[in-house]
């Protein structure tokens, strides 16, 4: 599994491209890819949480989603997780 922790700013950007991220993350959970994601109550930032086999896997699902590059939104953390509870 990998971890995804994000942060947002103020940009208008953000919010306008948040509809199609949130497409593309209900594809991935109906394809197994994503196990939970959603914001922090303040609008902070957001944790994702991916179940995909390899690193590569992982970082192709991050390049292909044009929010992950947009104004306002900023990788803060993404790393390897392996959980002893499922």
């Amino acid at each position: 599994m990998f971890v995804l922790e994000l942060s947002f700013g103020d940009e208008p950007d953000r919010l306008a491209a948040r509809p199609a991220h949130r497409e593309r993350l209900q594809a991935l959970h109906r394809e197994g890819k994503v196990v939970l994601a959603g914001p922090f109550p303040d609008d902070s930032g957001a944790l994702l949480i991916f179940d995909v086999p390899d690193a590569a896997a992982f970082a192709t699902i991050v390049a292909e989603d044009p929010y992950y590059r947009t104004p306002g939104v900023t990788i803060t953390s993404q790393r390897e997780w392996s959980p002893i509870i499922r």
